[in-house]
C-alpha cells in the first residue's frame, strides 16, 4: 500500500495571510502596461492555507500586465510512494500539468508556471543524476533548476516546523558533489539562505562559475529575535556580503520576499495593511543596494506569493516595486520587471508581448 503523507503542520514562521485584513486596502495598479515576469511564486494546497492556480490566476488578472511566472518548489504534491529521493518529482509533474493548461489559454493571458524550479537532495552527490533526469522527463520544456534550501539559524526565533538543514550545507563536500551535476544538465540553482550564510554562497559560486545561481529574497537579511535590535549592523554586514557575491558573474538576485516575517518589518501586525508607498520606503535600502551591486541585468522582481501575501495584496506589492523603480529608465525597468527573469529562466517572450 502507498504511504499516506502526514498532514502538514502549521508553521508559525510562515503564517497565512488574513484575507479580511487585506481587504481593508485597495489601490489601482500603477503603470498597468508595464510587462512583468513574476520571477518567484508558489501554489499551496494545505489544510490551513490554500492558494491554488485559480486564486493565483485571479491575482494575475487584477490589473498588472503579467506575461509569465516562475514556479518555485515548496514541497507540494510530492509523490506518496516510491524512492524517497524521487518523491519531489511529483511537484514538477503537478506543476507541468498546470503549465500546459495555462499555455492553452486565450492569447494574451499570463503563462502561469512558464518555468519550473523543483527540489532534489543535492547531498546525494552523483546519485542525484537520477532525480534531475526524472524532473526533466516530467517537464522537458519548462524545468529550469533546483532549489535546495540552506536556511539555518541557531536563534530560536527562526525555529521551523519539520526537518531543517544544519549549518554549513553549501560548503559540504557531499552537497557540492551533487551541485556539480547541475551544469551538465543545463540547470540553475536557486539559493535560499539567511544573510549570515552569504559568504558560503560566495565560495560556492566561485567554485562553480559555470553554474547559474539565483539568490532568492535579496539574501534573507534577518530581523527577528536577537537581530531585531541590530538592524543597522545587519544591513552593513548584508550589504558587504552582497558586494562580494555580486563579483561572481554567475549570480543573479531576486528582489522580493521582504513581506515575510523574518525581515522583521511587522506589517501584518499593523491595524491596517500598508500601502505601496509605505512598503517601498521600507524596502528601498535593500532593493537599491542590490541594484547598485548587481546592475539591473542581474536583478529581477518577484512576488513570493502567497508567502508575501502576509503583508499586502498582489496589486499593492507590484505597485511598491514600481515605486521603487520610478527613477529607472524604460530599458532598466524592462530588465528588472521581465527581461532578466526571462533570460535567466529561459522563457521565450515574443517581442509583441515584452514591449509595452
Amino acid at each position: 500500500m502507498p504511504e499516506t503523507p502526514a498532514p502538514r503542520a502549521i508553521d508559525p514562521f510562515h503564517p497565512p495571510a488574513d484575507r479580511g485584513w487585506l481587504a481593508g486596502l485597495s489601490e489601482p495598479p500603477l503603470e498597468p502596461g508595464l510587462p512583468i515576469v513574476d520571477a518567484h511564486h508558489h501554489l499551496f494546497d494545505r489544510a490551513h492555507w490554500r492558494y491554488d492556480a485559480d486564486e493565483f490566476a485571479r491575482d494575475l488578472a487584477a490589473g498588472h500586465r503579467i506575461l509569465a511566472t516562475v514556479y518555485l518548489q515548496c514541497g507540494e504534491h510530492y509523490r506518496s510512494d516510491g524512492p524517497a529521493a524521487l518523491r519531489p518529482v511529483g511537484e514538477t509533474e503537478f506543476v507541468e500539468a498546470l503549465a500546459q493548461r495555462s499555455a492553452g489559454a486565450a492569447a494574451g493571458a499570463p503563462r502561469m508556471c512558464a518555468a519550473i524550479v523543483g527540489h532534489a537532495d543535492l547531498s546525494l552527490g552523483a546519485a542525484v543524476d537520477e532525480v534531475l533526469e526524472a524532473h526533466l522527463a516530467a517537464s522537458p520544456t519548462r524545468f529550469r533548476g533546483i532549489r535546495h534550501g540552506a536556511t539555518w539559524e541557531a536563534d530560536p526565533a527562526f525555529a521551523r516546523v519539520g526537518p531543517r538543514p544544519g549549518p554549513g550545507l553549501l560548503r559540504d563536500a557531499g552537497f557540492r558533489a551533487g551541485f556539480a551535476r547541475l551544469a551538465r544538465h543545463r540547470l540553475s540553482f536557486d539559493a535560499w539562505l539567511y544573510h549570515p550564510q552569504l559568504d558560503d554562497l560566495v565560495d560556492l559560486a566561485q567554485a562553480f562559475p559555470e553554474t547559474p545561481i539565483v539568490l532568492d529574497h535579496v539574501g534573507g537579511p534577518l530581523g527577528l529575535g536577537g537581530y531585531a535590535s541590530r538592524r543597522d549592523e545587519v544591513f552593513r554586514q548584508w550589504r558587504a556580503a552582497i558586494g562580494r557575491l555580486a563579483a561572481c558573474a554567475n549570480v543573479s538576485v531576486k528582489l522580493g520576499g521582504m513581506g515575510m516575517r523574518l525581515f522583521g518589518h511587522g506589517f501584518h501586525e499593523q491595524p491596517a495593511p500598508p500601502g505601496s508607498a509605505q512598503l517601498a520606503q521600507a524596502w528601498r535600502p535593500w532593493v537599491e543596494a542590490c541594484i547598485e551591486a548587481f546592475g539591473v541585468h542581474r536583478c529581477m522582481f518577484e512576488s513570493n506569493f502567497p508567502v508575501d501575501q502576509l503583508s499586502c495584496s498582489y496589486v499593492v506589492l507590484w505597485n511598491a516595486f514600481k515605486r521603487l523603480a520610478s527613477g529607472c529608465s524604460a530599458s532598466e525597468k524592462a530588465a528588472l520587471f521581465s527581461e532578466t527573469a526571462a533570460r535567466v529562466y529561459r522563457i521565450d517572450l515574443p517581442m509583441a508581448e515584452s514591449t509595452a
